[in-house]
């Protein structure tokens, strides 16, 4: 039992990795769970309270502009922001790894094709490919998680393919082709396993980058609308002088959650890239 699984064993003597494995999680409970005993209807306006109620026992983070329990739409936002940062970049790797091991694997016009199509869509800048295509096919959760999960692929299948090229001449990949084993059986049993690793190391990367563009075409007001909630239009009422001034309750805590997740995010990322570079974390 002692040899197996050491990149678990690296993974949680890293404190800050853990650390902020055990925050994610706990985070992610809170947004699934809370509100299904929070006695608040995060669409709802509760008109004892009125318009922007300061903070108080029946509205933690008070209310907001037409009189919606903030802390109830926080918690909701969250709910929306971690959907579309996690399926996202799923989405990513469901494109790109398949991709990248035809290039690397199959070489001629499949790498060819593929490795264009990469260049094709990391040659512009993804802030205004995600604005486009937003803008075109409408600001709803599943078109956002589409969007930026498409455009996401290129990197995914880029470090695919580098690994696929090395390994494909490998000598456990000559032993599977003379076992008689078909090019699918070597891709995804053989090949696969041994060029994974990187992909799960930058998967944490990948939501931090999606949760942001979200945020941000939200805070643009090009993302999702009102009355539904998501980290990036909650921050959107910091664009008024007023509320960023007096009202910090408002913008501050979705601001704060969405620091607070990527840098847990990141912190989870490195921890993983260490643990499955034991060489290079061993240098560290």
């Amino acid at each position: 039992m002692k040899g197996r699984h050491p990149a678990l064993r690296a993974f949680l003597s890293d404190r800050r990795a853990v650390v902020a494995a055990l925050f994610l999680c706990v985070e992610i409970l809170l947004v699934l769970f809370v509100p299904l005993f929070l006695d608040q209807d995060p669409n709802v306006t509760d008109r004892t309270a009125g318009f922007w109620a300061l903070p108080s026992t029946q509205h933690l983070l008070g209310t907001d502009e037409t009189g919606r329990d903030l802390f109830a739409r926080l918690l909701h936002g969250g709910r929306v922001s971690l959907l579309v940062g996690f399926a996202s970049a799923a989405l990513g790797v469901v494109l790109g790894v398949p991709l990248g091991l035809l290039a690397g694997y199959k070489g001629g016009k499949w790498e060819y094709w593929i490795m264009r199509a990469c260049d094709t869509f990391q040659s512009f800048p993804s802030i205004i490919l995600v604005l486009a295509m937003v803008s075109l096919l409408g600001p709803s959760v599943w078109n956002i998680i589409f969007v930026i999960g498409v455009l996401g692929w290129a990197s995914v299948a880029r470090l695919v393919y580098s690994g696929t090229l090395s390994a494909r001449q490998a000598e456990y990949v000559e032993a599977s082709r003379a076992l008689g084993a078909s090019d699918g059986a070597i891709l995804f049993r053989t090949i696969l396993p041994n060029v994974v690793a990187p992909v799960w190391a930058t998967l944490p990367l990948k939501v931090v980058r999606a949760i942001l563009s979200e945020s941000s075409l939200s805070f643009l007001g090009v993302g999702l609308r009102t009355p539904q909630a998501s980290w990036g239009n909650l921050t959107q009422s910091a664009m008024e002088l007023v509320t960023l001034t007096t009202r910090p309750w408002a913008w501050l805590p979705p601001g704060l959650c969405i620091v607070a997740t990527a840098l847990a995010l990141l912190l989870v990322g490195e921890g993983l890239r260490r643990a499955l570079q034991p060489r290079k974390r061993r240098l560290f």
